[in-house]
């Protein structure tokens, strides 16, 4: 783990060993999405045993990190009141089997390299619950995350079958992947992340993009893939309203 400072780089290898990541994009065979460019073919899909490399970076992405024009995103907090618990982590990945991690100490979020990175319209980026993590990246980044796609609201759009829409039920129904969930609520705050924190972390983002694959296809059998897209269009909105105050109100009811 890297020591206090300008951005620093520690690395974190599950067992068996890491490989290298720089470059490596798995091609999706799909329709792509509205800004999303094709993907280069490379590595496999994580979740098939391969282990996770974890990056862990201090105050900002490294220069000239390329992630490839679809990217999951995910965030840790102290908590979940957004005007009251501060970010601390952001975690991406590529959908390969590297995790990149980028922590905030002491109320600092002068990161550009990340802030670019979220709002550049030619990349995608994948959330699950984007309605949270894209108000939190808003508030303490000033950025507005687009375009993004969310796995809770195209499962809930499709899923309606059932009432489980969490990221651990996704990724056991749909891609058979057991998520450990015991660091949850442990202290993101800390100056030293422990080792199961980070791996949780990675985790977090490490199937996102299976997921969505497997989404899409449920909603193109649905009919339902434009009124997903015009949900993930409105999230931007939806967190500024967030923000703004107008968390509970329906401002769509009567």
């Amino acid at each position: 783990m890297a020591g206090r400072g300008g951005p620093g780089t520690g690395a974190l290898t599950g067992p068996g060993g890491g490989s290298e990541c720089a470059g490596r994009r798995r091609k999706a065979a799909k329709r792509l999405a509205p800004g999303e460019r094709p993907r280069p073919a490379g590595a496999a899909p994580v979740g098939k045993g391969e282990p996770l490399k974890i990056e862990l970076h201090h105050g900002d992405l490294p220069d000239g990190l390329e992630l490839g024009p679809s990217v999951a995103v995910d965030t840790e907090t102290m908590g979940l009141q957004l005007k009251r618990d501060r970010l601390c982590l952001v975690q991406l990945s590529a959908g390969d089997d590297a995790c990149h991690l980028v922590q905030f100490r002491d109320g600092r979020y002068d990161a550009p390299n990340l802030s670019r990175l979220l709002g550049d319209s030619e990349i995608l980026k994948l959330f699950h619950f984007a309605r949270f993590d894209v108000a939190m990246l808003q508030r303490h980044l000033g950025v507005v995350c687009q375009p993004v796609y969310c796995t809770k609201i195209a499962s809930k759009l499709v899923r309606t079958f059932t009432d489980r829409h969490g990221l651990k039920d996704l990724c056991k129904d749909l891609i058979g992947v057991e998520l450990a969930k015991q660091q949850q609520s442990s202290d993101w705050g800390a100056a030293e992340l422990s080792d199961e924190q980070l791996r949780y972390a990675a985790s977090d983002v490490a199937h996102l993009h299976r997921l969505r694959e497997k989404l899409d296809a449920m909603l193109e059998r649905e009919g339902r893939s434009a009124l997903a897209a015009a949900c993930f269009a409105f999230l931007p909105a939806r967190a500024a309203l967030d923000l703004a105050g107008w968390a509970e109100e329906d401002i769509f009811a009567h």
